[in-house]
């Protein structure tokens, strides 16, 4: 691992200068996933869930969330996003279901997306988890986590 950059010469906290960093086409692949009960599944896959299609509102949210993740996160640069993409997919767990998350931010710039693709897997599952708390509080959201990642000086990631 390289030494830290968000430091200054005091040990304080600072932007990293990227002004001098080439432009390349960068993307990040983030994993999230939240588990919710059989009842909870049902309403989702049906449309029976009271505050409205929970999926519809927890992609526009995430979308949402990875635009505005420098607000959220301190160091992180405000970057031109050129795209999200969210999508969902079940599997079950003994008698409950996990929704899996996954979310490509793409950006063409000096630096990466992957706290961008993070944030947004992230709020997506809190959105999930936000529309459905009045059936069952008891959901279990994570673990998240970085897939993937190409362009940039450090070069490509993929998980194992």
């Amino acid at each position: 691992m390289s030494e830290f950059t968000h430091f200054n010469e005091q040990g304080h906290a600072k932007m990293v200068d990227i002004s001098s960093k080439t432009d390349s086409v960068r993307t990040a692949i983030a994993r999230s996933s939240i588990e919710v009960s059989d009842e909870i599944y049902q309403k989702i896959l049906h449309s029976k869930m009271e505050k409205g299609d929970v999926l519809a509102v927890a992609q526009v949210a995430g979308i949402m969330a990875a635009k505005r993740t420098p607000d959220l996160i301190p160091m992180c640069h405000p970057i031109p996003i050129k795209g999200v993409n969210l999508s969902f997919n079940w599997e079950q767990k003994g008698s409950n279901y996990v929704l899996l998350i996954d979310g490509e931010v793409k950006t063409k710039g000096s630096t990466g997306v992957e706290m961008e693709a993070l944030t947004a897997v992230s709020v997506c599952a809190l959105t999930v988890y936000d529309m459905c708390k009045a059936v069952d509080k008891g959901m279990i959201i994570g673990p998240t986590f970085l897939m993937e990642k190409t362009g940039g000086k450090s070069g490509d990631f993929h998980r194992e």
